[in-house]
């Protein structure tokens, strides 16, 4: 059987894994039908492609750091959170990429004022490679754009995943720093780049249905997914005593419901006006207004997130998505 490494599939221009059943020599010398996975009617062993070594935060001289930023649901300004806590990492010397994985709505670009030539379809479909797609942001920061209003990406096949994070592992020595907007809710695509990333960071607001959905996303990671460590920033609230109850309420249920799992206060963004006339310019609040509440908080929150201390640190680069990609992805394998 041919074995398909990993660096062949950044050479597959469109991926497609099928699992068939053909006759052949089964071990006890008879014949039978056998399944068999197939990539682009290639057999691949993917017992054999797990054994292939994964590079550590030892083996390579940069180690970035996998952030997935989530919520619940939409309309609680997660991207607009992304896309300043992007540009606040970068003021404070970071090299910092964006993946834009709210894919088929995505938007930071529109959000940003960027027009980029191309998207992650692009990439997908065989007609660009990743180095083409990428789009300089503000003041140096770097975005993967995934492309909006593009039915066909609401979903990736594992096949795509795979394909798009092997391109991705070629940026590990560019950046400190990979945030991953992902869309909202408990689709395919939330659960796999939330399973991915070492850190999650779910954005609740004062909205009732924000917090139970964001409660929803939590223990769909946690009990399906074992997934147990999560950080809750508080977003558009009135002050830090808002920030802390809204909270404290979604940490309670937590608490009661799922057991052992671990939800960090990471801070606030205060409900600012600056904001919104930020988005109608498109433009990051923090570009145009530093000094506004909402801008100073994008500084401090980029300060204390860099102070914390990463979990699987030991696992810290790019490469970090193949060791998720093996225990969190739905083949089966022959």
């Amino acid at each position: 059987m041919v074995v398909i490494s990993p660096n062949e599939l950044t050479a597959k221009s469109k991926i497609q894994i099928k699992f068939i059943e053909v006759d052949e020599e089964v071990p006890d010398g008879s014949s039978g039908r056998v399944k068999r996975n197939m990539i682009n009617g290639t057999p691949i062993d993917f017992k054999a492609l797990q054994t292939v070594p994964i590079a550590t935060a030892s083996s390579t001289s940069n180690t970035p750091q996998v952030i997935s930023i989530s919520s619940g649901k939409g309309g609680v300004g997660k991207t607009n959170i992304v896309a300043n806590l992007a540009l606040a990492l970068t003021r404070l010397g970071k090299k910092v990429l964006v993946l834009d994985a709210d894919l088929g709505l995505a938007n930071i670009d529109i959000l940003l004022g960027l027009t980029p030539r191309y998207t992650i379809e692009h990439l997908l479909n065989g007609q660009k490679r990743l180095q083409d797609i990428l789009v300089p942001g503000p003041e140096g920061m770097v975005i993967l754009p995934a492309g909006s209003g593009i039915p066909e990406l609401a979903d990736l096949n594992e096949g795509q995943k795979l394909f798009l994070l092997n391109e991705m592992d070629q940026l590990s020595q560019r950046f400190d720093l990979l945030l991953i907007d992902t869309g909202a809710g408990i689709s395919a695509n939330v659960l796999y780049f939330n399973l991915a990333a070492q850190e999650s960071i779910i954005i609740i607001t004062p909205e009732p249905t924000s917090q139970t959905d964001a409660y929803a996303l939590i223990k769909v990671l946690a009990t399906r997914h074992q997934k147990r460590h999560f950080m809750v920033l508080a977003n558009a609230v009135a002050d830090e005593l808002e920030a802390k109850e809204v909270f404290r309420k979604t940490s309670l249920v937590a608490d009661r419901f799922l057991g052992s799992v671990s939800l960090d206060y990471l801070g606030f963004i205060p409900l600012d006006e600056h904001v919104l006339k930020a988005v109608r310019k498109q433009k990051a609040v923090l570009e145009l207004f530093p000094q506004s509440p909402a801008g100073k908080s994008f500084m401090a929150l980029s300060q204390r997130l860099l102070e914390r201390p990463f979990r699987n640190r030991n696992e810290g680069n790019i490469q970090f998505f193949w060791k998720q990609v093996w225990e969190h992805s739905h083949f089966n394998v022959a």
